[in-house]
């Protein structure tokens, strides 16, 4: 099969303001923020344009036509039956983090999550005088790569008469496991059994690499549903994440009002481009999704490969999902591994401690981007480590 979209493109993307490329100087390669150097789907920025041509930005409101797209879209991927009232919109998913945080919690009530894991999801429950609790995953090694499991016993050993909320990572940031139906059902019933409301971010969902099949938390039972929320958004997706607009899946309706409630007074609505790009990515963009997948996917695999055989003393991820893979360098580098690549190889990478517990001596690495610069970033990096 031919693809018709050139994601092998350079863009230059310096001097636009880009939080990616402009945090580091010129002769450094970034490939650290979840934001791809990818354009976004022709028919999104054909919406973006007709936008501008109309000419008026004031005040919008969420379409009913994106709401009606939005719900039939989970019930053709998922089979999930999501009514539009159910659906709430917000500005980014860590604003509804912590949106949820405030309507669930009170001070000095806890909220858990798995680490490592997404920085928001540590800083988050703080924010609204919260405790933060935390159960580690277990990091199981296969040679030159790694991979994650849940351990129940300690995620329920880490729950208390205080916890409140569960943020759970699903496809997780940053060891790009996409959890199965079962594994979900384990952390669902343990969570129901303890009255601890589940808050599922999803954003990365639709970036599935290979043959992986997602499976929503909401989805899994009328119980969960009931009890819990799923955060998604096409900005991932179709990396449109400047534009601001996502939204939440919550079936049940006292929930649902307080999460409403949360934001009320600070959190802004949704702006006019941000519903334009949505509406057009999710009725006309699966072709371009497919398309991006496949080139998502054979990035991974050059990448895993490329540890295996170049990369002396790291260990990576397997990604199911989302473009980001976890990098053990303990075995490689002494001291913080994303100072000695930023330094050494002029490559820029997320640094793991600030994933939470088990992120020490690890880096992520964004590999949403065309397939020479990927390269060109590991060459720097094999080189960094040769020389050390």
């Amino acid at each position: 099969m031919v693809d018709d979209f050139n994601f092998d493109q350079l863009i230059e993307r310096r001097g636009t303001g880009s939080l990616k490329w402009e945090r580091y100087d010129p002769d450094v390669l970034p490939l650290w923020v979840a934001d791809m150097d990818f354009a976004s789907p022709e028919p999104v920025l054909q919406a973006l344009h007709a936008r501008v041509d109309h000419g008026l930005f004031g005040y919008e409101m969420p379409s009913a036509d994106l709401t009606e797209v939005i719900c039939s879209r989970l019930a053709r991927l998922y089979g999930w039956v999501v009514t539009p009232e159910q659906i709430v919109y917000l500005p980014g998913l860590v604003t509804g983090i912590n949106a949820v945080c405030r309507a669930v919690g009170r001070p000095g009530d806890a909220v858990l999550a798995q680490t490592p894991v997404y920085p928001p999801f540590l800083t988050a429950p703080a924010n609204h005088g919260l405790t933060l609790q935390t159960a580690e995953l277990t990091r199981v090694v296969e040679g030159s790569t790694l991979r994650y499991e849940i351990d129940y016993a300690a995620f329920e050993a880490a729950i208390t008469p205080e916890t409140r909320l569960f943020l759970l990572c699903h496809p997780h940031n940053p060891t790009g496991a996409d959890y199965s139906p079962q594994e979900l059902g384990r952390l669902a019933e343990i969570c129901l059994r303890h009255n601890v409301v589940m808050c599922s971010d999803e954003i990365h969902c639709d970036l599935l690499l290979g043959d992986t099949r997602h499976t929503p938390l909401g989805a899994l039972s009328p119980e969960v549903a009931e009890t819990s929320l799923t955060l998604m958004a096409p900005s991932k997706t179709f990396n449109v994440p400047g534009l601001g607009c996502s939204f939440a899946v919550v079936p049940q309706p006292d929930l649902r009002r307080r999460v409403c409630e949360a934001s009320s007074g600070i959190v802004p609505h949704v702006n006019a481009m941000g519903l334009a790009a949505a509406l057009a990515a999710y009725r006309y963009g699966d072709e371009w999704l497919e398309a991006l997948r496949r080139y998502l996917t054979a990035n991974r695999d050059a990448l895993v490969q490329c540890v295996q055989t170049r990369l002396r003393g790291l260990r990576t991820t397997v990604p199911q999902a989302t473009y980001l893979a976890w990098i053990d360098c303990r075995e490689a580098v002494s001291g913080p591994p994303y100072k000695f690549f930023l330094e050494r190889a002029r490559v820029g990478l997320n640094e793991g401690e600030q994933f939470g517990p088990g992120g020490e001596g690890f880096v992520r690495l964004n590999f949403g981007c065309p397939r020479s610069r990927l390269m060109a970033a590991l060459e720097k990096m094999e080189a960094a480590l040769n020389e050390s």
